[in-house]
């Protein structure tokens, strides 16, 4: 791979999910301060974190297939963080929910289109991806590191600024990706348009394939609990009286840097049904660590649920970005990741999302001076229990595939 292409690659990726982290984990904990009279109680929080769901499912097909099609990668993101970057200034100026709800979801319809346009700029400067992503994807677990590092240091949680960061970050990004990151051409250009190109359905050929098809419907089903997390995650560490929670949920994209490097051995000797199950197994067992240290405060149960956070992002998500890049036609690769990131940051995240927020309005406890707390156990074991039982589905239905890269 080309150095100065790869170095202006890692740059992409440690902005890019700088702007997710700067506000991903710590949301929750300024809507809570908000308060229900502005209409911030805990559905809405819920309803706040599945935005990123709801753009997932609305806008990857479309702009996979713009970028397949009409325009070079790079600028397509450079565009959607430019504006995805104002959005995100004007939600953070916002004190009702109604104000905020509706720019903070016109924010992420521009900026999780730029997940997959990443990887399409990332795999289009590669020989081997299995051999190279992993060390490139490492320096967007660096950005949000640094966000969480910023944010929690700083004593951000409550505040709009961890917003402003990330607005300022995404236009700057913006700019970078028009001057700087290498051409990426759309592969389709001049071919007839179809409803079915617009609609993102020519990924949906690979749903023939029963490897894809399983692999699809497994990183939906799983992508439910893992939503739990990142919208419940930071609420739960700020109530139970977790200091710096910014700071300490950044563990987890600490031993993603780890499990990234050493992802390549990994992949190699495992293969993908191993490396997905692995990532499935760490789900489960990191909501069993909260959920056993919720009640009285146990901070290695609880840290040990963040530090998994490596494993089962790296094992999950990184394999299946690898996978869907081998398999798909390279005609259709935007497309292809578009139409996975729909599945699993979209309709998974979004049902999970919903889910969780009820979950936690329905084990809510208020005391006789109003004082709102939760009762956490419950809340942590069922997307503990989901998400096993979604492994030993895919562990009895998923062959590992052989490659199909098309040269």
């Amino acid at each position: 791979m080309n150095p100065i292409a790869r170095f202006k690659v890692s740059v992409l990726f440690f902005f890019q999910f700088f702007i997710w982290g700067s506000w991903g984990a710590t949301m929750g904990i300024w809507m809570s301060k908000h308060g229900a009279d502005a209409g911030f109680n805990n559905v809405a929080i819920g309803q706040a974190f599945a935005t990123t769901s709801i753009a997932a499912i609305i806008s990857p097909f479309f702009v996979g297939m713009i970028a397949d099609r009409f325009f070079s990668a790079q600028r397509v993101l450079g565009f959607l963080h430019v504006v995805g970057g104002v959005l995100l200034y004007l939600a953070s100026q916002q004190t009702t929910f109604t104000g905020f709800y509706p720019l903070l979801l016109a924010h992420t319809l521009c900026y999780m289109p730029t997940l997959a346009l990443a990887n399409t700029v990332a795999f289009s400067q590669m020989d081997d991806s299995a051999k190279h992503f992993g060390s490139i994807r490492v320096l967007g677990t660096f950005g949000w590191i640094a966000a969480g590092l910023m944010v929690g240091k700083l004593g951000l949680e409550p505040t709009a600024q961890q917003f402003l960061y990330a607005a300022y970050v995404s236009v700057a990004l913006g700019v970078y990706s028009f001057l700087f990151l290498p051409n990426v051409p759309p592969r389709a250009k001049g071919e007839p348009i179809s409803l079915g190109a617009i609609l993102g359905l020519d990924a949906l050929q690979m749903m023939k394939d029963r490897s894809f098809f399983i692999f699809s419907m497994g990183s939906f089903l799983i992508c439910i609990p893992l939503a739990f997390y990142y919208s419940g995650a930071g609420l739960f560490l700020g109530e139970i009286g977790v200091k710096e929670v910014g700071f300490k949920m950044t563990f987890g994209q600490m031993s993603e840097v780890l499990f990234m490097l050493l992802f390549p051995l990994m992949f190699a000797r495992l293969g993908v049904k191993k490396m997905l199950l692995l990532g499935m197994l760490c789900w489960t067992i990191r909501y069993v660590c909260f959920a056993a240290g919720a009640e009285n405060v146990v901070m290695p149960l609880l840290l040990a649920g963040i530090i998994l956070h490596g494993p089962c992002f790296d094992f999950f998500f990184v394999t299946g970005q690898i996978y869907v890049d081998q398999q798909a036609d390279r005609r259709i690769r935007s497309a292809a990741q578009g139409f996975i990131a729909f599945l699993t940051y979209g309709v998974g995240m979004y049902v999970g999302s919903t889910i969780q927020g009820y979950v936690i309005e329905h084990y809510k406890i208020v005391d006789a001076a109003g004082v709102v707390t939760h009762n956490w156990k419950p809340t942590w074991l069922i997307p503990a229990a989901a998400a096993g039982v979604v492994m030993l589905i895919f562990l009895a239905m998923f062959d590992d595939p052989k490659k199909k890269q098309v040269a």
